[in-house]
């Protein structure tokens, strides 16, 4: 069952409990056009057993969002909102980088801090990476989202901008010439990832 919330924020929580009297819980939950300026968690956290889709969007004073600790995977979607400078979505189930990166970039243009450890995807020393590992991983990161400005605890430093742009290109995704950069990228990626992979 789907609920779209157009009450005033303040009874937010009642008109979902309410509703949770009726029924066994949402699968769908939408804030949209709400003008939040922070995420509802106390309605969010009430619906966890059987929520899968949670709407955000047009909410265009939200700057943070934090999905830490869930299970979303590389191919999560998310609704565009221009208006995040900063996500974080450490300890979940992403293991793709690259699908998981052209999403972010997509749909949250202004980001400048990313935090995913924890992560497949996010090799570190904390989750069995090697140190070559880890630097392939900002490298790519970086390059694919050149606004960045801490990925993970760390700045990013103009050193690391410079090299990502030698090792990788910007994905474009849209013309021909452009998916050929966008294979070449992730192709790139994968070989890398790989051949650290076999040479542990």
């Amino acid at each position: 069952m789907s609920l779209t919330l157009s009450t005033p924020p303040a009874r937010w929580t009642a008109v979902v409990r309410a509703m949770e009297d009726q029924v066994s819980g949402f699968q769908w939950l939408s804030f949209a056009y709400q003008d939040l300026t922070e995420i509802p968690y106390e309605s969010i956290l009430a619906q966890t057993e059987t929520l899968e889709v949670l709407d955000l969007s047009y909410n265009l004073q939200l700057s943070t969002l934090i999905l830490d600790c869930n299970s979303y995977t590389s191919h999560v979607k998310f609704p565009y909102m221009p208006s995040i400078t900063t996500v974080c979505i450490n300890k979940n189930k992403i293991h793709n980088l690259p699908v998981f990166v052209e999403e972010v970039r997509q749909k949250f243009p202004a980001i400048r801090i990313l935090s995913m450890m924890n992560n497949e995807a996010a090799p570190s020393y904390f989750n069995g990476g090697t140190h070559t590992q880890y630097l392939d991983y900002r490298q790519y990161v970086i390059s694919q989202i050149p606004g960045l400005e801490i990925l993970d605890d760390t700045e990013v430093l103009e050193q690391e901008r410079v090299q990502a742009r030698r090792t990788y290109r910007l994905q474009q995704g849209v013309c021909a010439g452009g998916r050929r950069t966008k294979d070449e990228a992730v192709r790139r990626h994968t070989h890398r990832h790989r051949a650290v992979r076999f040479r542990r």
